[in-house]
């Protein structure tokens, strides 16, 4: 009888994890789709841990970087990543608050499910409490932590230089007007009409050449950690026995956020709003696994890099809130 009795609250709390699970499953599969998964990744040179100026076309905060090479307290793109730093680093591990969540979490469902945890002793349904409190807890320490990591950015010196582009009604891109930006150390860096069209190129090209598991194309329009990262995504897919192929790349609406420079290379982050069709297809058959034929819109902000006398190329990809 009490091996039924446990059977029985093993079988309620299953239930009560699969309605929890699935729907975290299946926004993360929508999340997964498109050149960059979703995801926050890449670099701003010595900028990667502040947040880029909101704009018209982002009037919301973009969201810190789930992977990125560059460490807190780094000045630029090169300091390679550690077994296990950062918040979010997904390049490197889970970080900090991943291996908290991992633990809370993975102690709840083990109790849970053998009559233990932290609230143990109380019964089934008093485990599913205790499952559940114990999620509250996670979110509480993330948002402590969160909050703390944003006030800390807060106290850092901060320099002029978002908004200073917006959509204004030129014929030759989504972009308009002239971006003007402060740099942090020398002498302002200004965006011109020219600029703009190369970033509007860059939007389509990147798409398209994502979308055919184009690696060689890719290397030469995005920064290596960023080829780095497309790569891991493509091999996920693949993986998987599907593939991303995202068609109809167009930009609705774009505005700069900031642009500055550092030593020899120019940074500009922009925010963009585009439509395209986005969908997962099954590589044998070609058959549509997720996504539709209806284009949908995203608002994501990018930053390029520039090195002196050289041509733009992607560094960074920020989802927005």
């Amino acid at each position: 009888m009490r091996f039924t009795h446990y059977a029985r609250g093993t079988i309620r709390a299953l239930a009560v994890v699969l309605s929890v699970a699935l729907p975290l499953v299946a926004i993360s599969s929508s999340a997964d789709a498109r050149v960059g998964g979703g995801f926050s990744s890449g670099s701003r040179g010595s900028r990667t841990f502040s947040a880029p100026p909101s704009t018209s076309t982002a009037p919301g905060t973009a969201q810190p970087f789930n992977r990125t090479i560059t460490q807190p307290g780094s000045t630029g793109l090169g300091a390679p990543a550690s077994a296990g730093g950062g918040f979010f680093n997904r390049a490197g591990g889970r970080g900090l608050l991943g291996g908290l969540a991992a633990g809370f979490l993975g102690a709840g469902l083990f109790g849970m499910l053998f009559g233990g945890g932290l609230f143990s002793g109380l019964g089934g349904f008093s485990s599913i409490l205790g499952l559940l409190l114990q999620i509250g807890l996670i979110v509480l320490v993330i948002r402590l932590a969160m909050s703390w990591w944003h006030r800390r950015q807060a106290s850092e010196p901060a320099y002029a230089g978002g908004g200073a582009g917006s959509m204004g009604g030129g014929t030759q891109s989504n972009f308009g007007g002239m971006g003007f930006g402060l740099g942090s150390s020398s002498a302002p860096l200004q965006i011109q009409p020219a600029d703009y069209e190369a970033f509007e190129r860059l939007l389509v090209d990147i798409q398209a050449a994502y979308s055919n598991e184009d690696m060689n194309k890719l290397r030469t329009l995005v920064s290596p950690e960023m080829a780095t990262f497309f790569n891991e995504d493509m091999q996920q897919n693949r993986q998987r026995g599907q593939v991303n192929k995202v068609s109809g790349t167009k930009l609705l609406q774009g505005d700069l956020s900031e642009a500055w420079r550092e030593g020899d290379t120019d940074y500009a982050s922009v925010a963009m709003r585009f439509s395209m069709v986005d969908r997962y297809v099954d590589i044998a058959s070609g058959r549509l696994i997720s996504g539709s034929e209806q284009p949908v819109e995203v608002t994501e902000v990018w930053t390029f890099v520039r090195p002196r006398g050289s041509d733009w190329e992607l560094s960074a990809i920020q989802q927005t809130n």
